[in-house]
């Protein structure tokens, strides 16, 4: 049975949301007149007075509606009840989309760049992409919950904020994603040290998304199986490796394609 146009609008409305949680991330975020904040979350049983009392003046003062919770209830919105510390706020994010309204673009494009996060479980790492990405011009972040950190307030600081305007694609879960990726016509590389060409070398014909591995494993086995081209970083000194972070980065600015991403 195919999805209401309704249901479809609230989705689509719902995917563009992220929940920032904690008090000191919620209050930098009302104070940021750059922020869209649709609704501030309090819990019932916090002392009033002290920053709860700023983050109500601040969000009364920005016409953002305060909405309290029991504390379970509040703990299922920020979805970090050990953490919230009885406050979340949700945050308009315009880049972010699902899967689904994001597949028709790549098969209208043919010169998008992705990079796919494919167990990157440390939050400041995922942080650190997410800025890299952004920078880069890269066009497309695909992020599924499962396997990897959550958007949270670790990695909104160690992105710097670009987070909150970040080309997110968030999708159920990974392998599926770049099944239907590859299916629209899109080249699979993942990122791996016995790589058979250069990162710096490829040059890919159409669109391509690039997968990065977990911080430990590397990229997973279901993963693997998908991808057309495996491309490594060449290391010198007898490196083996690099921080994913900077993986990310390089991705973003090898060889001409971020500058010509970025001269748009």
């Amino acid at each position: 049975m195919e999805d209401s146009p309704q249901y479809r609008a609230r989705k689509a409305r719902f995917s563009k949301m992220l929940t920032v949680y904690g008090r000191k991330p919620a209050l930098e975020a009302l104070r940021d007149p750059a922020l869209q904040c649709h609704a501030l979350h309090l819990a019932d049983n916090n002392r009033e007075g002290g920053i709860i009392a700023e983050l109500q003046q601040l969000a009364e003062g920005r016409g953002v509606p305060v909405q309290r919770h029991s504390r379970a209830a509040l703990a299922r919105i920020s979805k970090n009840g050990k953490q919230d510390q009885g406050v979340a706020v949700d945050i308009a994010c315009p880049a972010f989309q699902t899967l689904e309204d994001f597949l028709p673009r790549l098969a209208r494009e043919r010169s998008l760049r992705l990079l796919a996060l494919d167990g990157i479980s440390n939050p400041a790492n995922l942080g650190m992409i997410v800025r890299s990405a952004c920078a880069g011009g890269i066009d497309a972040i695909l992020w599924s919950a499962r396997g990897n950190a959550a958007l949270g307030p670790l990695v909104v600081k160690a992105s710097a904020g670009t987070l909150y305007r970040a080309p997110v694609v968030i999708c159920p879960e990974l392998p599926a994603a770049l099944r239907a990726c590859g299916d629209a016509g899109t080249a699979i590389c993942i990122l791996a040290a016995d790589g058979e060409a250069s990162v710096f070398d490829y040059r890919p014909a159409g669109n391509c998304v690039f997968v990065l591995g977990n911080e430990t494993e590397g990229v997973s086995p279901a993963v693997r199986q998908l991808a057309g081209t495996s491309l490594s970083i060449p290391m010198a000194n007898g490196v083996e490796s690099l921080n994913v972070a900077v993986t990310a980065s390089l991705i973003a600015y090898a060889g001409d394609l971020g500058r010509n991403h970025l001269d748009r």
